[in-house]
């Protein structure tokens, strides 16, 4: 084909949620993550001949949940399909899922859209089904083993309509519904571990084009960088094959984060190719008026109806409302501060400025954060009684993250209460002042410039314990 100079990205996205039930979706083995390999499983979850499925209750609680909270229409009867493949982590050779009657339809959820204003991603379906086991590669060996612990553990499948245009929407998208799910309480949704997985839809099509190019398949994202990368790298490479002359083949590829590259796995099979027929051993499943209303009403405050709310009542600003928001646990760090009685504004600081700072430094999620959330409570109120100073608050905030240490212990036990006897700071003040003449000339001589040299050697001495303000009046009171 003739080469385009304009390229539209087309993609949809199917989501796979480990649901939080303590156990399986058809036994009840834990569905704890870790643990030896192969030792969280057992005939039913290994399909062994004779067993039958018993259905976990909470996973259709916990379905109906995501699905009210991302807009859904409640399929009121439902049930269980089998989807039949051979795979290696698949014992069964069959995966218990929903294909003709999903347990919910025709959500949405709303995003920024990528040349501004708002955009609602459609939400084609949520249906519930069975996770399959984990491949483990070993380069060394250059062998592949089995581990079925994952087996059985129930999923949501959030599958999106053809939404999306771009990498940015993609990831506006992903964290809005972690955050929803992670706030209705039905996943960690911990995308190391797991609980939120990824599959990318792409193709390509000349910008003005209403039909759909030839799509590839990326599985088992999990990681916003990696996604980002892996849209961008897959989109060129379809691009690159269209004005090239050749023609994209629709099939599943892997991601190589390392290798900034994704490769053909196999052929992309459509619905018609795992042979679905309705699960013999589970009776279809009726869900009532009354339990979609309690289930409705059990919702807590949702993120979008939260941020709204820290923007009007507390005077946040949008984007730090926003990003506060945009996590359970970051929420959760930031009301119990709030309850405690500490100001919104100035939690709401320390949390886009050392919290997120911390974060980013370490690789870490909100989920991650290892310390008690009151400690930050504790160092806001230490700065406001000038017990400490700022700069020595956010010093101990590093040890609180990264040791989860009582601030208040740790502040007595390095001695670095606020200096307030201003007869020790002046004495201080006066040895910097001796031992730097040439500042003190220059100073007097009209640059200002000295002066700050004055006060950082000042606040050296005192050893950071001083208030600056204090620091700066006495010096200035020396100087003449």
């Amino acid at each position: 084909m003739a080469k385009t100079t304009s390229w539209e990205t087309v993609m949809g996205l199917e989501v796979h949620v480990e649901l939080a039930t303590k156990t399986k979706i058809f036994c009840s083995c834990t569905t704890e993550f870790g643990g030896d390999p192969n030792t969280h499983c057992c005939p039913v979850c290994t399909g062994m001949p004779g067993v039958l499925p018993s259905l976990n209750r909470q996973v259709v609680n916990y379905a109906v949940k995501a699905g009210l909270a991302t807009n859904c229409t409640i399929t009121q009867y439902n049930k269980f399909d089998r989807k039949n493949y051979f795979y290696p982590d698949l014992p069964k050779a069959y995966q218990v899922s929903q294909l003709y009657l999903p347990i919910c339809r025709n959500g949405g959820i709303e995003i920024e859209a990528e040349g501004g204003g708002k955009k609602i991603i459609g939400i084609h379906e949520i249906h519930m089904e069975e996770d399959a086991g984990k491949l483990v590669h070993d380069p060394w060996t250059d062998s592949t083993m089995v581990d079925y612990n994952r087996c059985g553990v129930p999923l949501i499948e959030i599958v999106s309509e053809p939404d999306f245009r771009s990498a940015n929407e993609v990831i506006r998208y992903l964290e809005k519904l972690k955050a929803i799910l992670q706030f209705i309480g039905v996943s960690d949704c911990k995308m190391q571990e797991g609980s939120l997985r990824a599959d990318i839809n792409l193709s390509v099509r000349p910008v003005g084009s209403d039909k759909f190019g030839t799509r590839t398949e990326m599985k088992n994202m999990n990681s916003f960088k990696a996604i980002a990368r892996a849209i961008n790298g897959e989109s060129k490479r379809q691009i690159e094959v269209l004005e090239e002359g050749g023609v994209v083949k629709q099939e599943t590829r892997r991601w190589d984060d390392n290798k900034d590259a994704s490769f053909a796995m196999r052929s992309k099979e459509d619905a018609q190719d795992y042979k679905y027929f309705p699960e013999p051993d589970l009776i279809p499943i009726e869900i009532s008026d009354e339990f979609i209303e309690n289930t409705r009403n059990s919702l807590p405050e949702l993120p979008e109806a939260k941020r709204q709310r820290y923007v009007s009542e507390l005077g946040l600003s949008e984007y730090d409302a926003a990003q506060i928001t945009s996590s359970k646990y970051l929420v959760a760090l930031f009301e119990e501060n709030l309850a405690a009685g500490y100001p919104a504004k100035e939690i709401a600081n320390w949390i886009m400025g050392e919290v997120m700072r911390m974060l980013s430094d370490s690789g870490k999620e909100p989920e991650e954060m290892g310390f008690e959330y009151k400690y930050l409570g504790a160092l806001i109120g230490m700065v406001q009684k000038n017990e400490i100073t700022r700069n020595t608050a956010k010093k101990v905030f590093k040890s609180v993250f990264e040791e989860g240490c009582d601030p208040v212990k740790y502040v007595e036990e390095n001695n670095l209460k606020t200096v307030t006897d201003t007869g020790a700071v002046k004495a201080a003040i006066e040895e910097v002042v001796a031992a730097n003449q040439k500042s003190v000339d220059e100073y007097k001589s009209g640059k200002e410039k000295a002066l700050q040299y004055l006060i950082g050697q000042s606040m050296r001495a005192l050893r950071g314990k001083a208030d600056p303000q204090t620091v700066t009046a006495i010096l200035k009171e020396i100087l003449g």
